[in-house]
């Protein structure tokens, strides 16, 4: 099945318009014709089943079949707030990884050893449509606007709260602080991990030391680690 993705589709509608954009790829790149079905999600967890009305490459008019509310392919709610990385296309492999094996919300963090401090919310915001889109997802990850660590330490984050980094102070696994079916919040630090003060004040905020190995991670790979290995333990 070849999902598309657009949020403004809804229940209370019976036909919906694609923009110029997804019209031209629906007709001229697809070759999609009158009466054939596609297949929409609005990324809120809502599978529609439309059927082209007009195959118009500037307005591709489709009528809406049926829709059914799909359920999440997992049963807890994943935070990773992480630190942007230098190379663009690290992050981005991030994103759309973390994307593919189940994530519900994002927060790219602004630390005192960030080396990446700009960030384009919009082109984040493509790669995640695209991973939710080849991975058959039907709920779209929320992102977040950036954010500094100092900022996001005193939001009223609920369920488990973490910190990975790579210090050599006493720290718990994966394996032993989650529980199922529970809201997760993840710190992941920037490539040069978190500093001594950062690792302080959330401790003091509550958060949980977290081990993700012996192997010193990139970024980005630690946010997949955790991904995957929450994902396990709730299996």
């Amino acid at each position: 099945m070849q999902l598309f993705y657009n949020p403004d589709i809804n229940s209370s509608i019976t036909e919906f318009i694609f923009d110029k954009i997804e019209s031209k790829h629906i007709v001229r790149v697809l070759r999609k014709k009158e009466g054939d079905i596609l297949f929409i999600t609005n990324g809120k967890g809502l599978l529609f089943k439309v059927q082209i009305i007009i195959a118009n490459d500037k307005k591709c008019l489709v009528q809406i079949i049926s829709f059914e509310e799909k359920d999440k392919n997992w049963n807890y709610n994943l935070h990773i707030a992480i630190a942007p990385t230098k190379m663009n296309d690290r992050f981005e492999w991030f994103l759309e990884k973390s994307t593919e094996i189940g994530i519900d919300e994002i927060t790219p963090i602004i630390c005192d050893n960030s080396e990446r401090k700009i960030i384009k919310l919009e082109r984040m915001q493509k790669v995640l449509v695209s991973a939710v889109k080849q991975s058959l997802k039907y709920h779209l990850p929320k992102l977040n606007p950036p954010i500094k660590f100092s900022d996001l330490i005193k939001n009223d984050l609920k369920g488990i709260k973490l910190i990975a980094h790579c210090e050599n102070l006493e720290k718990n696994t994966l394996k032993n602080l989650i529980k199922e079916k529970k809201n997760i919040t993840v710190l992941i630090g920037p490539e040069g991990d978190f500093s001594l003060k950062e690792i302080e004040i959330a401790l003091q905020h509550n958060f949980i030391p977290l081990s993700l190995g012996k192997s010193r991670l990139r970024t980005e790979t630690a946010g997949i680690v955790v991904c995957n290995a929450v994902s396990i333990i709730n299996e």
